[in-house]
């Protein structure tokens, strides 16, 4: 098989492609280190492992290991195929045939078998906890450890099965959703297992950022509460093995891809002190060499090519707002979480306009956060509305703590130094999804196993086609061996993707992100990253999927035509010599909370006792909550006393309501699902839906029944949808003035309605028609805080009408930037408006708002440290070295306007003109 360097050699055809390669890092190998298997380890299970060709395990999975059998929360931050698993299974199903073994040899005690120990596996993804469920029976087969009873459990899991798991698993593996929406709620059917857990692993836990974070580490502490509640009393504990459920409830392993303060970022989730965390960073594992190249795309003038070359990189399943290209007026957005793109820039009269493109804003009901209760009894759910009152969550401000973290001062206050790479617009380079494509198809022809990650499900499902069309002029069984992988597949289809190219009867997958996390793909020979990620730790985790097992690998990250990833393959330096981010949440944001102690006290009524579990200000949120009539207080604690579920009261994902499911209106056939939140911009009638490279036409969508009906046909074009967003500002909760400049905070309306769709030829995208729709509008309720800049404050900073949608769009990208070091959230977890005149201010503002329904306290806490975080702002556009703007300072990565127009200058300017009005305090 070809190494590295060969692999390299096919990327750069003979040399014909020389001119496309910006940089080769080549990251060293790196020597194993063994250790010792720990005394003990169950033999059956060691002798399991060296079967399965582990004959001594490395030595931070020992390390893991024993500080997890010793009573320790552990937490194992290393590299992608560095073993994690042998690290919590070991200890994990020790301690259940330690338990199984005392049984045995005293029968006669029928508590001892009742409290047999049991494991419970919270992961991300249901195909990773799959995945695990494949691994962990390949181990107890070879082990000839049959007595361990493993099972999957999870939304899909029928109802006898579950019953099942119920009554006789000692390890299931689930996820949070589950968790929250099934086994917490109903916990007495599941007394046994909670009773008996000696372990709980989070596998991936820096998955678990933002406000999903936020929302998984109340899950975590309602599963400690219910733990506690059901464990053994001290006096029928064991005292030898390891620490059994008790007063402190069951041992924590959580395994990590490598990121910044593992150990505070594993407590903050748990709600326990970093000192009580143990943590394992040190990667002992083998490693091959690495090549790993930075890409960037031909010009390509005038150039026809493949349809993918004329796909739009937005995605039409996970891209809540998709933007178009500028128009005149022009409001600027960053957009909501999980956007793979951002902000169409439009400056006018009205903060309406109508884009282009294949995506929706996010519906379904939320917690609604601000406002009165009209009818308390009738929808429950209003009765969550907390706003934020003295003693709730708030963290001190470092006032010089965020300019600190600004980058080295440049030579001026505009921020000048060294030039930025961009390319003029008149320059167009080939599209990220052909140009991968041509490299995917040359590494199978040569051999490879290769992984293309895609930053779209349309994306992923582009590159598998157009990759199998060049394979099929060589030999149509090699382009059989390349495939798609996204969300929104069957789970079966989803585990036959996974087993083929793990066994290789696939050699290429084009996927999204959903392949990132640690479903056990061993023997592949590269990885291609079609445009930058979003964060290191998603570049590292996808690249960790290379020459993985110490064998060699070859990674390519290839830059999208936007100078985001233009910048990034020009400056090598901002890929491989920046440190990993940590993983951001905030686990006492009140509006996250909230419902989760709403759910804790219908699971439980809650007691003072408790409150500390869920942070020092929890007892001022439940006054708040009894206040407005969710919860009632009474001398044993707090009770939840209404018909409805408590736990249906909040959303994890975000994603607006249950999924849509795509099916064969002739045969009755599910192919898929897609997000509600996209329902109406992707399968509206008429609309083309790809599946594995065969185009179906939706015939019919019902969005009350979340079904869309669609018919096989083949077509020679796709559809585009065309919407109309509008920003209102409903009620200003809080407002001050800095002179003329207003801030305020308050609830607002994000509106999107599909309204027509283009149908467009493929490959030359020639317009064939435009047909009307008839779909309800959406609209996101949320909370924002803005700035205005009237005339008289441009005019001071000598921003020009021409200048004002620039300076105005660059500031919003870099106080969205900033945000995450006061507000405790992720860049996801907002959005934001900037336009030269708004219908409600009457004058520019620039808005940022949480990408949440009802809000997530995000946009408060900026309203709260306005001067701090816009001085913070300034400094850092100020202090980067870069002339025009760049990722480090103005430059989003979640813009889809391709960050323009910026007008890093101006928009200095403008903030120094702002702040010279600021009123402290």
């Amino acid at each position: 098989m070809l190494g590295s360097d060969g692999l390299l050699d096919v990327l750069l055809s003979g040399g014909r492609r020389d001119d496309r390669l910006t940089h080769v890092r080549h990251l060293p190998a790196r020597e194993g280190v063994r250790a010792d298997w720990p005394s003990w380890a169950d033999p059956d299970l060691v002798a399991g492992y060296r079967a399965l060709g582990v004959e001594r395990p490395w030595r931070h999975q020992v390390e893991a290991a024993d500080a997890a059998w010793s009573g320790r929360h552990t937490v194992l931050a290393t590299s992608t195929g560095s073993g994690k698993s042998l690290a919590f299974w070991l200890p994990s199903l020790t301690a259940v045939r330690t338990d199984r073994a005392a049984g045995l040899l005293d029968p006669g005690r029928i508590e001892t078998v009742a409290r047999r120990g049991s494991v419970l596996y919270l992961c991300p993804t249901k195909a990773l906890a799959h995945d695990q469920l494949g691994g962990l029976d390949r181990l107890v087969t070879a082990a000839r450890t049959r007595d361990i009873r493993v099972a999957a459990c999870d939304g899909d899991t029928g109802f006898d099965e579950r019953r099942w798991v119920q009554e006789h698993a000692d390890v299931v593996l689930t996820n949070p959703d589950f968790l929250h929406f099934a086994l917490l709620p109903n916990h007495r059917r599941w007394s046994r297992l909670l009773g008996s857990l000696r372990y709980v692993v989070v596998d991936e836990c820096h998955a678990f950022r933002g406000v999903f974070g936020a929302h998984v580490a109340a899950i975590l502490r309602r599963l400690r509460r219910l733990a506690v509640h059901y464990a053994p009393t001290p006096a029928g504990r064991r005292t030898d093995g390891p620490v059994l459920a008790g007063p402190g409830g069951p041992v924590f392993l959580l395994a990590s891809a490598t990121t910044a303060d593992p150990a505070a970022s594993a407590a903050r989730l748990l709600g326990v002190g970093p000192d009580s965390i143990a943590t394992v960073t040190e990667d002992t594992s083998p490693a091959g060499r690495k090549t790993f190249v930075l890409w960037q795309p031909p010009e390509l003038p005038g150039a026809s090519g493949p349809w993918a070359d004329l796909v739009p990189e937005e995605d039409p399943w996970a891209t809540p707002l998709p933007h178009p290209e500028p128009v005149d007026p022009v409001i600027t957005r960053e957009p909501d979480r999980d956007a793979s793109d951002g902000g169409a820039a439009v400056a006018g009269a009205a903060a309406t306009e109508t884009r282009t493109g294949t995506g929706s804003h996010p519906g379904g009901v939320g917690i609604q956060l601000s406002g009165g209760v009209t009818d308390p009894a009738a929808d429950p759910r209003s009765l969550v509305a907390v706003s934020p009152v003295a003693g709730l969550p708030t963290q001190d401000a470092d006032p010089g703590g965020a300019a600190a973290l600004a980058p080295h001062e440049g030579s001026g206050p505009r921020g000048t130094g060294e030039n930025v790479v961009t390319d003029p617009s008149d320059r167009p380079r080939r599209s990220v999804t052909a140009e991968t494509a041509d490299l995917l198809a040359d590494l199978t022809a040569a051999g490879a196993r290769t992984l293309a990650f895609t930053r779209s499900r349309r994306a992923a499902e582009s590159v598998a086609t157009v990759t199998r069309n060049h394979l099929s002029q060589i030999d149509e069984r090699l382009a059989r061996t390349v495939a798609a992988y996204r969300g929104g597949y069957l789970p079966e289809e989803r585990r036959a993707l996974e087993g083929a190219i793990r066994d290789g009867r696939l050699r290429a997958l084009a996927t999204t992100n959903a392949l990132e996390l640690g479903v056990d793909i061993t023997g592949l020979d590269a990885v291609l990253i079609a445009g930058w990620p979003g964060t290191r730790v998603s570049l590292w985790q996808q690249a960790g999927r290379a020459g993985r097992a110490g064998a060699d690998g070859l990674v390519a990250l290839i830059a999208r035509e936007d100078p985001l990833d233009t910048f990034l393959v020009h400056h090598p330096e901002a890929v491989f010599d920046t440190p990993v981010e940590a993983t951001v949440f905030d686990p006492a944001n009140p509006y996250v909370l909230a419902p989760h102690l709403c759910a804790a006290a219908a699971e439980l009524p809650l007691r003072e006792d408790e409150l500390a579990l869920f942070g020092p200000d929890t007892r001022a949120l439940l006054d708040v909550l009894v206040e407005r009539g969710a919860l009632r207080r009474r001398a044993a604690g707090w009770f939840w006393t209404h018909a409805e579920a408590a736990a249906r009261l909040t959303d994890l994902r975000g994603t607006g309501g249950d999924p849509v499911r795509v099916v064969e209106a002739g045969t009755g056939r599910m192919l898929g699902t897609v997000d509600a939140a996209a329902a109406d911009a992707t399968v509206h009638p008429g609309a083309v839906y790809v599946h594995q490279g065969a185009t179906f036409v939706v015939s019919e969508l019902h969005l009350a029944d979340a079904v869309a009906l669609v018919e096989q046909r083949d077509v020679d074009y796709g559809t585009w949808s065309r919407w109309a967003t509008s920003t209102e500002i409903r009620a200003v909760q809080r407002e001050r003035r800095w002179g003329p400049v207003t801030w305020g905070f308050g609830a607002v309306d994000v509106t999107s309605q599909v309204l027509s769709y283009q149908r467009k030829r493929i490959p030359d995208l020639q317009v064939l028609g435009t047909e009307l729709l008839e779909l309800p509008a959406r609209t996101l309720q949320t909370t924002a805080t803005w700035w205005t800049a009237p005339a008289e404050v441009l005019e001071a900073a000598g921003v020009t009408v021409e200048l004002a949608p620039g300076a105005l769009h660059a500031a919003e990208h870099a106080s969205i930037g900033l945000l995450p070091l006061l507000a405790t959230c992720d860049r996801w977890d907002l959005g934001g408006v900037s336009t030269a005149l708004h219908a409600d201010t009457g004058m520019a503002t620039v808005f940022v708002h949480d990408a949440y329904p009802g809000g997530a306290g995000f946009a408060e806490r900026g309203y709260a440290l306005g001067e701090t975080w816009l001085r913070a702002t300034r400094d850092a556009v100020a202090s980067c070295r870069c002339t025009r703007g760049c990722p480090a300072c103005v430059q989003s990565p979640k813009c889809g306007n391709a960050n323009n127009p910026l007008e890093k200058a101006a928009a200095v300017r403008l903030l120094d003109a702002v702040l010279a009005h600021a009123v402290p305090g």
